[in-house]
């Protein structure tokens, strides 16, 4: 009896479970397509968006810095010295980071100002002696930019540091502070002769 009455309740109750699932399946599937996310990137300008979400990659690192914008004056008073300039760095397979520089951060319609080009100290050595001057050893200008990483937690920075302080970097602007489009000819910042600060 027992054995029946299982037997009938499963007969009963599969096919109901099927058609549940059925239905359940077909309303995810009339509905997934239709509601489709808006487009947040012009398609036109930005064809491959979809197919590379992270095309740009500069989110794997953000540094903030003092002292890298030129200032107006010789004081080490001068207020574009205090300015903070975001870098949004993305890091390659070889070693190096390139991170776009911003004056505000990295908001939707924030706009680059320059990048700062970032190498391994082994690198930098195989670098021309002519050319080695418009590299800032960051061991040296970390504490004096007053670098920070906001992104990150204090043991995470911690972490970080030591192999940051062992690296090169060569600041490039292609754009000057305040302008509203890049004007007259890039230049290149030697971040180590800005103005000492306290």
């Amino acid at each position: 009896m027992f054995k029946r009455t299982t037997l009938v309740f499963a007969n009963l109750v599969f096919p109901f479970l099927i058609g549940c699932a059925t239905a359940a399946s077909t309303d995810a599937e009339v509905k997934s397509p239709v509601a489709e996310a808006p487009k947040l990137y012009n398609e036109t300008f930005n064809p491959r968006q979809k197919e590379y979400p992270n095309h740009l990659g500069f989110n794997d690192l953000h540094i903030q810095a003092i002292r890298h914008i030129v200032p107006d004056t010789d004081s080490v008073h001068d207020p574009k010295l205090q300015i903070i300039v975001h870098h949004h760095c993305k890091a390659y397979d070889d070693g190096t980071l390139i991170c776009l520089m911003f004056p505000t951060g990295m908001k939707d319609q924030d706009k680059p100002i320059g990048f700062e080009y970032i190498i391994t100290a082994e690198q930098y050595n195989t670098l021309p002696e002519e050319e080695k001057k418009y590299w800032h050893y960051h061991k040296s200008e970390i504490p004096r930019a007053k670098a920070s990483l906001p992104d990150l937690t204090g043991d995470e920075a911690a972490k970080l540091i030591p192999a940051i302080n062992e690296t090169y970097g060569k600041v490039m602007y292609f754009q000057k502070l305040g302008d509203k489009f890049p004007l007259g000819e890039p230049h290149v910042l030697i971040v180590q002769d800005m103005p000492e600060q306290d």
